[in-house]
């Protein structure tokens, strides 16, 4: 198989390509969690009937369904959420620590993946494994990308938003353009595989989303198990548990001094736009 990654002679000359960045299919993803052999293994993965995708595009909610789907699998149970950092937990499909983690998770694997529909796992088109897609509003996450720019230092200082902001409308940023993300995940033949939720749903009713998630993966919750999950999954608890708001990692990698992970959880992040 040739080599998934666009080297200069496969004319991997993307504006942005360079030590921080590589271009795959076309995507700019950062060096610092994928590589070669991480993209093949995403391609060649064998997904399983019984495997939980959540797709989304960057800063639409990813941690935020990392730290719900394993509580809604454990029926409640906080200890996956306390003692296993999201990335192992629930990891990304095409980053490098997959191939690592993979024997230790049990069935169903839950992971999360910012790919796009058609570069998925080949077996993943002939498999029953179902998806939960989360979208959010463009705007917030313009914004949430640009102040996460600030803080991961793998990934180039985004400037002033105006010029961020330009990046991100032509798709000069990380996955590409949030509206080829978005379209490419509907009007698809999965059927009842597919899952569509807004994240703007769950912020104003996250009980409901808990039972449609619930209901979807065939795990109904308790009454008590409901409002323990939700109660867990609130912007506070999360931005205070260590195996969720990146305080593992060293900060040379992410600085939270510049802007923490999880910045504003509940509330709108649209301070940089003027209209």
């Amino acid at each position: 198989m040739s080599s998934v990654l666009h080297t200069p002679e496969q004319g991997g000359d993307h504006p942005m390509e360079h030590s921080n960045y590589l271009v795959y299919h076309g995507l700019l993803l950062p060096r610092a969690v994928h590589s070669q052999d991480s993209l093949q293994y995403a391609e060649n993965f064998q997904v399983q009937d019984e495997d939980i995708f959540v797709v989304t595009y960057p800063k639409s909610g990813t941690t935020w369904m990392q730290e719900i789907i394993p509580l809604i699998l454990s029926g409640g149970d906080l200890t996956p959420v306390h003692t296993i950092p999201n990335w192992d937990r629930v990891p990304w499909l095409e980053e490098t620590r997959t191939s690592l983690v993979i024997d230790k998770m049990r069935c169903p694997r839950v992971f999360v993946t910012h790919l796009p529909y058609h570069l998925m796992p080949r077996s993943f088109f002939s498999s029953k494994a179902k998806v939960i897609y989360v979208t959010r509003n463009p705007k917030d996450v313009a914004v949430s990308s640009f102040y996460f720019h600030k803080m991961a230092s793998f990934l180039d200082d985004p400037g002033l938003f105006d010029k961020f902001l330009n990046k991100f409308l032509s798709g000069q940023v990380l996955f590409g353009k949030w509206t080829d993300h978005v379209k490419c995940w509907r009007n698809l033949d999965l059927g009842d595989r597919i899952l569509y939720i807004t994240y703007e749903e769950m912020l104003q009713d996250l009980k409901g989303a808990l039972v449609r998630f619930s209901r979807f993966l065939n795990r109904e919750l308790t009454l008590e198990a409901l409002e323990k999950v939700a109660e867990h999954c609130s912007f506070n608890n999360m931005k205070n548990n260590t195996m969720s708001n990146y305080s593992l990692v060293p900060e040379d990698i992410m600085d939270s001094s510049k802007s923490p992970f999880l910045r504003r959880g509940m509330k709108k992040c649209r301070t940089p736009f003027t209209v």
